[in-house]
Formats: structure tokens, sequence, C-alpha cells
């Protein structure tokens, strides 16, 4: 009777740990849901990037940090000049470990 105590509080303690540690194992994820990809915007260019991001320490769109809810969510809005243009976010967890997402958009 010890053995399969000991044995079932192992396997509780092994997935214990194997959901605490998911965060780290996992890494960063980044979804953006707007613009989207090969979007033609409006003659005045300004464009609002939108989307989510979890176990992130830094968010960046084209190099310049973005603030994000406690939820991950962000927002951030931009003045695009005529032409195309290519909006790149990444973002890195603490252990140095990062994710990029891009959207390719069209100011006429």
């Amino acid at each position: 009777m010890t053995k399969r105590l000991l044995i079932a509080l192992f396997v509780a303690l092994a997935i214990y740990g194997g959901i605490e540690a998911w965060p780290i194992v996992a890494g960063p994820t980044l979804s953006i849901s707007a613009p989207a990809q090969n979007a033609t915007l409006p003659p005045d260019g300004i464009v609002t990037v939108r989307g989510n991001v979890a176990r992130a320490a830094k968010l960046t769109l084209d190099g310049t940090l973005i603030d994000r809810e406690e939820n991950g969510d962000f927002s951030a809005t931009l003045t695009l000049p005529r032409g195309g243009a290519i909006l790149t976010m990444t973002a890195a967890d603490r252990f140095g470990r990062s994710v990029t997402a891009s959207r390719s958009v069209f100011v006429p």
C-alpha cells in the first residue's frame, strides 16, 4: 500500500510540475488581429495594429516598444506614407526567446 501511495504522489507532483513549468517551456505567443495581411488602407495612411501577446516581457512594433493590457491585448496607431509597408511585431520573453509576426499593407 505504501508503494502505491508513493507512486501516486510522485505522479501527482510530476503533473503539477509540468503544469507550473509550461509558461517557461512554451515561450511567448503573438497574434495580430488587425490589419489583415495585404490590406489596403485608407488614403490617409492611418492604421491601428491590434492583437494579443502571451508570456512576453517585451513587445515591439518595428523596433518601438508597445504597451499591452494585463490580459495581453495591445493596440497601436500609426500613420504610414503612400505605398507598401511591412509592419513587424516581435514578442520576447525574459529568457531571450522571441516570436515575430508581420503584415504587409498598402496605402494608395
